[in-house]
């Protein structure tokens, strides 16, 4: 079963059919002046967690982009340096002012939009620098970005979703099969040595080292994959991390 999910069979890959267009900002052609759009559409898409927006600017470009809490239908958007740093609004990460919350955030200018795409995420506006403009990211790292590169105003919607549970086997089966993962999970000590490298054996322990490198290939490649450290000291360090 391994095995046949590291070849990257049809069998065990997810049903991109379903999706809808790549959420991105339309491409960058010079220095863009003001541009308003509409929002026509509010669509969902399998496989994702937060609805997207359909916008036609005035152009006549139209994009997808992942929909920021407060938006509606028909509401203007407006894209450019001198947009207003309003909820909706797309401006360079320069024109923002410090402290407010972005997100489909850019990493580098015109790659239509790599961070802070899920439910729930954004990003904050540190500082602006010789480096460029410093962001705290939703996992608290900072980082620092081109002033160039392009960000929507506001936080993704549909926060808090993973915190509501599935209740049914059904449901949880339906959200596996939109992102193409396996469901049931199963142990791999539960499993014969066929099946799994740590199979096989009246004792449930793996008889192996369960760490791995990175490189490992398909079938050998499960457990803990590159860790660097494991146990009673990585919870140590867990608790301590926590308690400060």
């Amino acid at each position: 079963m391994v095995r046949r999910r590291g070849q990257g069979t049809s069998v065990f890959r997810a049903n991109t059919f379903r999706r809808i267009a790549d959420a991105r900002y339309p491409p960058l052609v010079g220095k863009e002046e003001l541009i308003k759009g509409d929002i026509e559409d509010i669509v969902h898409e399998s496989g994702r967690g937060t609805p997207l927006v359909l916008i036609r600017f005035q152009n006549g470009k139209r994009c997808y982009l992942p929909a920021p809490e407060g938006l509606g239908l028909h509401q203007t958007i407006l894209h450019g340096e001198s947009a207003v740093a309003e909820i909706g609004n797309i401006l360079p990460l320069e024109k923002v002012p410090e402290g407010t919350m972005v997100c489909n955030i850019e990493l580098a200018a015109g790659d239509g939009g790599k961070i802070a795409k899920s439910s729930g995420a954004y990003a904050t506006v540190v500082a602006h620098t010789l480096r460029g403009t410093e962001l705290k990211l939703p996992s608290g790292k900072g980082i620092y970005a081109d002033g160039r590169c392009r960000a929507t105003i506001g936080v993704i919607s549909s926060a808090g979703r993973i915190e509501k549970p599935f209740l049914t086997a059904g449901r949880n089966r339906a959200y596996k099969i939109s992102r193409g993962k396996r469901w049931p999970v199963s142990k791999g000590q539960r499993m014969v040595a066929a099946s799994h490298p740590h199979g096989g054996g009246r004792h449930k322990h793996a008889g192996k080292p369960t760490t791995v490198s990175r490189n490992t290939p398909p079938g050998r490649k499960v457990g803990m994959i590159a860790a660097r450290q494991t146990g009673r000291a990585s919870q140590r360090m867990r608790r301590r991390a926590e308690s400060l």
